[in-house]
């Protein structure tokens, strides 16, 4: 299944300025600053595992078959999409 662009526009807003994305086989990548950070699969917002978002204490999630596990993001959580969008901005 791939994920709607109506998805993909209510992760953005609820992102801080300076995310875009690309699209990419039905899905969405996320980038920060030119680096990639997450991404769109299955209408399910991802983060990669790194450094960075380890301390979210967030459930791992695979993408698509055969990919790392990355961080799922609930998006109606306010209080971690301000921790996330605190996080972006040292990249």
């Amino acid at each position: 299944m791939s994920s709607t662009k109506e998805y993909l526009e209510l992760v953005l807003s609820n992102l801080g300025d300076g995310v875009t994305c690309k699209k990419m086989m039905g899905e969405y990548i996320l980038y920060k600053n030119n680096v990639i950070f997450g991404g769109i699969y299955d209408d399910r917002f991802l983060i990669k595992k790194n450094d960075l978002f380890n301390d979210l204490n967030l459930k791992e999630e695979i993408p698509y078959p055969n990919a790392k596990p990355m961080y799922l993001v609930d998006i109606d959580d306010r209080e971690l999409l301000s921790k996330i969008n605190n996080l972006l901005n040292n990249i």
